[in-house]
C-alpha cells in the first residue's frame, strides 16, 4: 500500500508558543486516520500544515509523493509561489468546523465555483458533477437553496460536496461535527462513513470516539504538540499504553 501523507519532524510555533514539537506521521492511500486529543494539543494546527494553510517552521510534509508548499534545492526548502500552493490545494480537500460556505451563493453555486475557477472545467460539466455530489450527500433537493436556509448538518454536507467537487486525493476534516447540534451529528458522520467505505483517504480531527472506533484504520492521540501514541482503534481506545491517553479517554467515554 502506497503512502499518501508523509509528515517528517514537523515543528510549528506561534511566537513563543510551540504548538507542534516534532510530528512524524504516515497515512496510507485509502486509509482513514482519526486524530484525538484535548483542546490545545495541536490537532487542528497539524491538519492545517498538511495543505499549507499554516507554514511549518521545520520539517516537511508530502502528499501523494509531492512536497507541500515548498520545493527542495539540495538540502534547502524554498517556499512555492502562492499560485502553485493553490494548485496543490485542489488535490487536498479541507472541510472546516464552521462550513465556510458563501452565503450569497446557492448550494449549487458554492459547489460549482471551485472546479470552474481553479480547474477551468466547463460550467455545464461542473454543474452536472455538483448535482451528482448533492445526490450523494442526500441534498439533491437543495441545489437552489441558500446556505442560510439550511440546517447546520445540511450546510456541512454541502461543504463536503464542495470539497469532493475538486476530486481531491486526500480529504481533511477539522472537527466537522463540533459546531452542530447533537441531533445533526449523525447525518454528517454517515456521509464521512460512506466516503470511508469507498476508500477515500481521510484525516479526521474529531472528539467522536464512537466514529473513531467504527471507521478509523489508525487512531492518533496527540497531547501538548506531540503524538503520544497511535495504532488500530482497538488498541488505542481499548488498551491505551500511555497514562495521558488513558486519562483523556476516561473523561470522554
Amino acid at each position: 500500500m502506497s503512502v499518501m501523507v508523509d509528515i517528517r519532524s514537523v515543528h510549528k510555533s506561534f511566537g513563543s508558543l510551540e504548538v507542534l514539537k516534532g510530528i512524524d506521521l504516515e497515512v496510507d492511500t485509502g486509509q482513514v486516520t482519526v486524530i484525538l486529543g484535548p483542546s490545545g494539543s495541536g490537532k487542528s494546527t497539524l491538519l492545517r500544515t498538511i495543505n499549507h494553510l499554516e507554514k511549518v517552521d521545520r520539517g516537511a510534509i508530502s502528499v501523494d509523493g509531492t512536497l507541500v508548499g515548498y520545493r527542495r534545492s539540495g538540502d534547502t526548502l524554498h517556499e512555492l509561489p502562492e499560485r502553485e500552493v493553490l494548485r496543490q490545494r485542489t488535490r487536498i480537500g479541507f472541510v472546516f468546523q464552521n462550513f465556510h460556505l458563501f452565503p450569497h451563493l446557492t448550494v449549487l453555486e458554492n459547489i460549482v465555483e471551485a472546479p470552474v475557477a481553479a480547474l477551468k472545467r466547463p460550467r455545464a460539466d461542473a454543474v452536472a458533477a455538483a448535482l451528482r455530489l448533492l445526490e450523494r450527500v442526500g441534498l439533491a433537493d437543495k441545489a437552489d437553496a441558500y446556505p442560510g436556509r439550511l440546517s447546520g448538518g445540511q450546510q456541512q454536507r454541502v461543504a463536503i460536496a464542495r470539497a469532493l467537487a475538486l476530486e481531491p486525493r486526500l480529504l481533511l476534516f477539522d472537527e466537522p461535527t463540533s459546531a452542530l447540534d447533537p441531533e445533526l451529528v449523525g447525518e454528517v458522520l454517515d456521509v464521512i462513513k460512506d466516503l470511508a467505505r469507498q476508500g477515500t483517504t481521510m484525516i479526521v480531527v474529531t472528539h467522536e470516539i464512537g466514529f473513531a472506533r467504527e471507521v478509523a484504520d489508525t487512531v492518533v492521540f496527540m497531547d501538548d504538540g506531540r503524538i503520544v501514541e497511535q495504532g488500530p482503534p482497538a488498541e488505542v481506545l481499548d488498551r491505551p499504553r500511555h497514562e495521558r491517553t488513558r486519562a483523556f479517554l476516561s473523561k470522554v467515554l
